[in-house]
């Protein structure tokens, strides 16, 4: 009961946020590069409070239920019901880039679910070594370096550089001081983590995870970021550690 309650929970705070975020998109003019990024935090630290408001024993089978429910919320944007529903429209607004249409919603959908499908072994790739304590740190890294790239990119860029997309020929700018942040949190973050390594492990954590991070997140194609990082992340750290 208390997960169901917990799900909802994320499921309505999310909802409003974009919706809130989408009416600053049609009514103030703000850019959907922004009020995309307050979103992709919003789905990293509400999920992340709400877990402790309305705490429950955790299982694996509540762990998939909960992707399950992730990936289903989605669904609701699909073209029939936005084009029927103007709440459902204005949510949409908050993370519809112009220049990602058509692909807006494929491209977020399945970038979550290759995600997920990368994360759900993982854990228990990392659960069988007892490695659970470091199975957030690809996942911070792409929630606040990857959450500040494109924001950071827009403000100050100015060395500039195109990658691909799946489904199109079209190519995409990234800049050099966005990518920036995925390496000086990769860096913060690490140093987060000392007490989970080892002297050599952190020094070559240190000097490694960042680096091939920062190239996870610069070669991976437009908007698909986050199964990259996490798999370079995830690898990166299972190496070390097995040292």
């Amino acid at each position: 009961m208390i997960f169901l309650v917990n799900a909802a929970a994320k499921a309505f705070s999310l909802y409003l946020i974009q919706y809130l975020t989408g009416l600053l998109v049609e009514h103030r003019g703000i850019r959907v590069n922004y009020t995309r990024k307050i979103n992709h935090f919003a789905l990293f630290i509400i999920p992340t409070y709400l877990d402790r408001v309305f705490a429950y024993q955790e299982t694996f089978g509540l762990f998939i239920l909960g992707i399950l429910f992730a990936i289903a919320s989605l669904a609701i944007y699909v073209r029939p019901l936005r084009e029927r529903c103007a709440v459902i429209n204005t949510m949409f607004r908050s993370f519809d880039r112009p220049e990602d249409r058509p692909y807006t919603l494929l491209w977020l959908s399945t970038q979550i679910v290759a995600g997920f499908l990368v994360i759900v072994p993982m854990v228990i790739l990392f659960a069988s070594y007892g490695l659970l304590d470091l199975i957030l740190i690809p996942i911070l890294i792409n929630g606040i370096g990857d959450g500040l790239a494109e924001p950071v990119g827009i403000r100050f860029g100015r060395h500039q550089y195109k990658v691909h997309a799946l489904f199109t020929r079209k190519r995409y700018v990234r800049t050099l001081e966005g990518s920036a942040c995925v390496f000086i949190t990769s860096i913060v973050v690490v140093a987060l983590y000392f007490s989970s390594f080892t002297p050599l492990q952190y020094i070559l954590a240190l000097v490694f995870l960042p680096g091939l991070m920062t190239l996870a997140e610069a070669f991976s194609p437009h908007t698909w970021d986050t199964p990259f990082l996490l798999l370079a992340g995830y690898l990166a750290l299972f190496g070390v550690k097995m040292l």
